[in-house]
């Protein structure tokens, strides 16, 4: 077997080269923002700012959310604001489920950190090239009360990312 490994050496690399290549060229645009404390403000507006240059492709547009043990809830109501380099504004509130039906969190991850890779937009074509803006804060709220919750607790790092 060593012997059948050390001689296809070359063409495994090359297809493990290859395997890695096909996957990124999916990728359009990604960034993250990591969390003070594992803790999210409410009045902590994260922004992602990218550039578009193609308007024919369909893009799906992530969110991604990576969280700890210390998140208390089952689920996560987010606000964005996705703002067109037209002018054009689109704003929705957003509601993801981040446990399962037993309590475990869902998502991917050895430890107890689980990242989650949230839909956004599916196919979505942007209508003119330039800079846009994604914006994103939590609108999470204790049952029965108007205000939202001050601090966030287990949220790690909050992405955005855009693929063909």
């Amino acid at each position: 077997m060593e012997i059948i490994l050390k001689k296809n050496r070359g063409l495994i690399c090359f297809f493990s080269l290859m395997f890695l290549v096909s996957c990124s060229d999916n990728l359009v645009f990604t960034e993250y923002k990591t969390l003070k404390n594992s803790t999210w403000k409410s009045n902590e507006k994260l922004t992602f700012n990218f550039t578009v240059k193609d308007t024919i492709q369909p893009k799906n547009l992530f969110i991604h959310v990576r969280n700890n043990k210390d998140y208390a809830f089952s689920n996560l109501y987010l606000i964005t604001s996705l703002n067109f380099a037209n002018g054009t504004k689109i704003v929705d509130t957003l509601q993801y489920e981040m446990t399962d039906e037993y309590g475990a969190f869902l998502g991917k991850g050895f430890s107890n950190i689980k990242e989650n890779k949230l839909f956004y937009k599916e196919a979505k074509i942007f209508p003119t090239k330039g800079e846009y803006q994604f914006i994103i804060y939590h609108a999470m709220r204790k049952q029965g009360e108007i205000e939202p919750i001050s601090t966030l607790k287990g949220i790690q790092d909050v992405g955005f990312s855009i693929e063909n």
